[in-house]
């Protein structure tokens, strides 16, 4: 079956493209680019780097803008995934939903209005168990943002590897959050993975920080 990905250059939505490709073909990324960083939908932390992204997986990408108001950004996610399926024929959707009933839904009745299967090969799982599993399938994620009191800034533009997921793990546990950043924790860029094939390098980043929350944004960056 031919397969768009919803695309957020994150960890989930990479980890659901490997999964998805063992038994269908991924032949188009989708990538919506919120104006509003408080998007209710879409990640907003390192989203211009998908194109960089999609260069590296070597997989065309549909991209659109949106202002990101409530609802309304519903209206340009179902353009862009139209255009998907005009352009490249494509049959379903995946998507790296977990747990938010809120994009799923969304994203479900978008796909059934079009005649797309949702396909969420993520959904419902342990989320100390997807960071594990990202790790294991060697995702090379980063931490580009932090909006949890309970998380330690130093961990922007940390790699996700073992000792962070025992440290969110912990953190959450205590604190009661998402340990995967389902309730919008954290967001993570993706530089490397097995599906990748070159490598993303950041050249340049502006962190910046404002009391409990953070963003480790990449302004330049190129394939090696």
């Amino acid at each position: 079956m031919k397969l768009a990905v919803l695309y957020s250059g994150g960890k989930d939505s990479t980890l659901a493209l490997m999964k998805a490709s063992k038994f269908h073909k991924i032949v188009c990324l989708i990538s919506v680019m919120a104006e509003n960083k408080e998007s209710y939908m879409f990640h907003t932390p390192n989203i211009n780097i998908t194109k960089l992204q999609a260069e590296a997986m070597q997989l065309p990408l549909v991209q659109t803008v949106t202002k990101g108001e409530k609802e309304k950004e519903l209206a340009d996610l179902k353009k862009a995934i139209d255009e998907a399926k005009k352009n490249y024929k494509i049959e379903g959707i995946v998507t790296g939903a977990v747990r938010s009933t809120y994009q799923a839904s969304r994203i479900q009745k978008i796909c059934h209005e079009l005649k797309l299967w949702c396909f969420n090969p993520l959904w419902l799982k342990d989320q100390v168990e997807l960071l594990n599993e990202v790790v294991e399938s060697k995702i090379s994620a980063i931490i580009g943002g932090i909006f949890a009191e309970a998380l330690p800034l130093e961990m922007l533009g940390k790699t996700v590897d073992k000792k962070i997921v025992k440290q969110l793990a912990e953190i959450a546990a205590e604190h009661h959050i998402n340990p995967a950043g389902e309730g919008g924790e954290i967001e993570t860029t993706v530089l490397d993975a097995p599906v990748f094939k070159k490598k993303v390098q950041i050249l340049k980043v502006d962190k910046k920080t404002e009391r409990h929350a953070g963003i480790y944004q990449i302004t330049e960056a190129k394939l090696t």
